[in-house]
């Protein structure tokens, strides 16, 4: 997508503040008002650096063009202001572009671009931020310590490639992508977006638009696997009908393995909507997509040794990808992880190219769909080097559905993800009273799709699991 906010910035005097106030803030994009305390812009560009970046506008209130020159010293405070409340030093760029303001006078907003970070940033009080979606989060001890955690790992695609030169990139797919970005400088726009460096080419570089990426990173393809049945079995009993390898940029990987995945995918013989039988898709691919998607866009590429695989059964798809969940990730219900992108400079181009949405909407979105079919939620299974996410063709019955008190989604995506819960779990998962978790549990056993393991009633180490 060209990003709305380019196109805005890019309008006459005028019209820019008015276009500025008509994009949503995003993952990306953050407006504030004139009168912002400089250390409240401090916390926001805290929040961009240690999140994918983004561009903050000052000069704009809740839905008029304020400027910024009626602020006097005040403008060079805000400049600084991550000179003066970060550290480490958010590295923020700030330039003042024409508007007019809401009096109809020639006037001035402030924008300020912030770059990806390494570190974790924080205030002269050392609280924390990330931004997620349109908000920016303070973060507690244990979030904190994740994050850092994890940025240990996401340095890797705004690293320079030795050996590697701008000769070696794709200029014609670079001004592609820049051109409905309205970038009259595409160079200008890789190094804004930390495509290219001084010192060099980045990673990320190489693999949105390198010529030849693999010869960089070998590893860096997608493998597609169909079997024929529900079992991989080994040997002589392994039944692979297909074994398919993608390679090339992000952009050509994704489109390729997709369109095979598409070819490939588990069906059934149904009534379509024309009222005829046709071999129809049991699993949504809105659902299966995304999975492939997240799975490029955030595999940890600095791990060599494995390559992300795409296995499809006759009931079920899995997606397998180096490295573990990027981001705050909350064991069971990677919906409301706070998240950041491991690879931010791949993750905001492939935003850019149509084929990302604003971090964890993605996931979101896999789990709507795969409810609007009536499937289980999808199953996120995490190792020491890998996530491997499950999608299931498996259908409750409707009628079974129907009867299912609220929150059962939630439970059997908890459980098969961790395997058995204890009430007490349930509770803070549904956050609702023990009396109420026990009645839900209780009718989901009722209708089969939970069962109880326990010695007695009072038995401490009872728990609920999934039928065998």
């Amino acid at each position: 997508m060209r990003t709305e906010v380019s196109q805005a910035l890019s309008e006459e005097p005028a019209n820019v503040g008015h276009a500025l106030l008509a994009i949503p803030e995003n993952q990306w994009y953050d407006r504030k008002s004139a009168r912002v305390a400089a250390r409240d812009l401090a916390n926001a560009e805290i929040a961009f650096a240690n999140a994918e970046g983004g561009t903050i506008v000052v000069g704009l209130g809740a839905d008029r063009v304020e400027g910024v020159d009626s602020q006097g010293q005040r403008v060079n405070d805000l400049r600084q202001a991550a000179m003066d409340h970060t550290q480490p030093l958010v590295r923020a760029r700030a330039r003042e572009i024409g508007c007019t303001n809401e009096r109809g006078d020639a006037d001035h907003l402030l924008v300020i671009e912030i770059e990806p970070s390494a570190e974790v940033h924080g205030n002269r009080k050392d609280e924390v931020y990330l931004r997620v979606g349109d908000e920016t989060r303070r973060l507690s001890f244990a979030q904190r310590q994740e994050l850092t955690y994890d940025k240990g790992q996401s340095v890797f695609d705004g690293t320079t490639v030795p050996n590697v030169s701008e000769e070696d990139l794709d200029w014609e797919s670079i001004y592609g992508w820049a051109e409905p970005l309205g970038a009259a400088d595409p160079e200008r726009l890789m190094r804004r977006r930390g495509l290219l460096r001084d010192e060099g080419v980045t990673a990320a570089a190489v693999l949105l638009f390198g010529k030849e990426p693999q010869v960089t990173f070998p590893n860096a393809y997608v493998r597609v696997l169909r079997f024929r049945g529900t079992e991989r079995q080994t040997g002589g009993r392994q039944q692979l009908l297909e074994d398919r390898a993608f390679d090339g940029t992000i952009d050509e990987v994704l489109t390729r393995s997709s369109e095979a995945v598409r070819s490939l995918q588990p069906t059934s013989r149904r009534l379509s909507t024309s009222g005829r039988f046709a071999n129809l898709p049991l699993i949504p691919e809105d659902a299966w997509l995304e999975s492939i998607v997240n799975a490029v866009i955030h595999r940890s590429y600095s791990l060599g040794g494995d390559h992300i695989r795409v296995e499809v059964f006759d009931d079920r798809i899995e997606v397998s990808n180096p490295g573990r969940f990027p981001g705050l990730a909350e064991a069971r219900d990677p919906r409301e992880a706070m998240r950041f992108a491991r690879n931010p400079r791949v993750a905001r181009v492939c935003t850019e190219q149509g084929w990302a949405q604003e971090l964890g909407e993605g996931i979101r979105r896999m789990f709507e769909e795969m409810a609007l079919f009536g499937l289980p939620a999808p199953s996120y299974h995490q190792t020491a080097g890998a996530v491997r996410v499950v999608l299931t063709a498996t259908h409750v019955d409707p009628e079974v559905a129907e009867q299912l008190p609220a929150g059962w989604h939630d439970v059997v995506a908890a459980l098969r993800q961790v395997g058995r819960l204890k009430t007490g779990e349930v509770e803070e998962l549904l956050a609702v009273t023990r009396p109420t978790a026990i009645r839900r549990l209780r009718q989901m056993e009722k209708l089969g799709v939970i069962r109880w393991i326990g010695k007695s009633d009072t038995d401490p180490n009872a728990f609920w699991t999934l039928p065998e």
